[in-house]
Order: structure tokens, then sequence, then C-alpha cells
């Protein structure tokens, strides 16, 4: 399980389709807005 750093939702990484790669690390996320929200500013989320 993963927790999603913009939310804080708990993802099973296995059945998510939102997934972003930051520095080589695959994120794993609740949504597209949470994707679309990390993307823009990771940093905010501390990645």
């Amino acid at each position: 399980m993963f927790k999603d750093p913009v939310c804080g939702m708990t993802i099973d990484e296995k059945k998510t389709q939102h997934v972003l790669e930051l520095g080589g690390k695959k994120i794993y996320l609740c949504s597209t807005a949470c994707k679309d929200q990390l993307a823009k500013n990771p940093k905010k989320y501390g990645l």
C-alpha cells in the first residue's frame, strides 16, 4: 500500500491507474486530479 502524497488516501499500487514518475521513483495516486496537482508542484508535497 502507498500513501497518496496529495490527499493522504491509502492507495493499492497494483490497482491504481494514476502513476507519476518523479526522479526515477514511481508515485501512486488516487485520481487524475491528485496526479495533476503533484505534477504541477512536486516540491509542495515534499518530492
